[in-house]
Formats: structure tokens, sequence, C-alpha cells
């Protein structure tokens, strides 16, 4: 019966899944048109200065960095299809999970094509830019999630109290949305110590929130 349900649920968004799966791996298209302009070894990983630290083989940036986000894709919605829960996920949230790892893909892939062809791209910049809106939007969203076990703040007494549940949720997602606004800002600083800031507001402040939500028996 669970399975036949599991079925049912991706056949619900059979269109967007295969969809999605064809976003993230064409860069793949067009790196295979960009061949013969491409370099031997690409830029593929770059410092807060957007400077290059790490190279792939031309393969390996073409083919294999958006197969490996295929993967990634795959393993984020059959996660999520098999939460006991996803039917609290809500549909928004399900179809930002349906085409996040499909625009990362895009975005990071054809930021990589344009530095490896001599473009004045910002990695760093662009990077946080698309985290930071992908944040707005999560924020937006995720505290109309209700319980489950994929997405949210899922701890032990979240999961076991509806209240405090909720309660943490609306809390984290405007943690989430403040965070989105710092990933933003910190497209023009491109700043570690920003990094940390919004890992703390992002993570750890809705967490303590729900600790003490949970002392207070709530």
């Amino acid at each position: 019966m669970k399975n036949e349900e599991r079925k049912e649920f991706l056949k619900e968004y059979k269109t967007s899944l295969i969809s999605g799966c064809l976003l993230t791996l064409s860069p793949s298209l067009a790196g295979v048109l960009l061949w013969n302009r491409l370099p031997e070894k690409i830029a593929t990983h770059f410092d807060t200065h957007n400077l290059a630290n790490g190279w792939s083989s031309k393969p390996m940036a073409v083919f294999g960095i958006p197969f490996l986000l295929l993967l990634v894709h795959l393993f984020c919605v059959i996660a999520t299809a098999n939460d006991p829960k996803r039917r609290n996920i809500g549909k928004r949230i399900f179809n930002m999970i349906l085409w996040l790892v499909p625009i990362v893909s895009v975005v990071c892939c054809m930021s990589i094509y344009g530095v490896a062809l001599g473009m004045d791209v910002n990695v760093g910049m662009v990077i946080n830019i698309l985290v930071g809106l992908m944040f707005i939007f999560l924020g937006n969203y995720i505290h109309k999630v209700k319980q489950n076990y994929t997405i949210g703040i899922k701890l032990s007494w979240t999961l076991n109290s509806e209240e405090n549940w909720n309660r943490t949720n609306r809390l984290a997602g405007w943690t989430i949305i403040l965070g989105g606004v710092l990933f933003l800002a910190n497209s023009l600083i491109l700043s570690i110590n920003l990094l940390l800031i919004i890992v703390a507001v992002c993570v750890l402040i809705p967490m303590v929130y729900s600790f003490i939500l949970y002392k207070k028996g709530i």
C-alpha cells in the first residue's frame, strides 16, 4: 500500500520530475556545444576572492558535475517521496524541491563555463544571490509545513509536539528569510564571518528556541 501511495504521489508530479531531471543535465548539452572552446582544465572551485583554487578535467566539468547533481536531485525527491508524512509538506515546498537542484545545476555550470571562456563572472556573487533568493522563498512557506521527517526543524521534541513544531518553524521561517537577506548582502562582500552568522541565524536560533519551548512543556 505504501509503495502504491508513493507511486501515486510521484505520478502527480511526473512532468515536473522529468523536466527537472532534463534541466539538471542540460549544462552537459551546452558543454558539448562549447566543447572546442573550453580549455582542457576548467576551474570548478573558487575562494572568497573569486580566485580559482580547484580545477576539473573538461569531461568531468561538462558531464560529471551535472550527473552528480542529478543524483543529488533524485536523492532529495526520493527521500521526500518516502516520507511517511509527505502529504504534510505541501505542494509549494515539494515543487521547490523538484526545481532547486536543476536551477542550481544550470546557474553553477553556466557560471563555470563563463569563467572558462574568459568572461568576467563573479561566481561567489552569483551563488550568494541564488542561495539568498531560495532562502527567502523557502522562509515564506516553511511555516506552513506540518510535521514531517524531511522539511523543517526536525528534532525529537518538535516531532512529538505539534505546538512546538508550529512555533519553531514559524520562527525558522523568519530566520531563514533573514538568512536569505544576509546571503544577498554577502554577495557584495563575500565574507566568511557573515556566512557563519547566517548559519547561526538559520539553524541555531530556531533550535535553541525549540529547546526552550520543550523545557516549558510545549
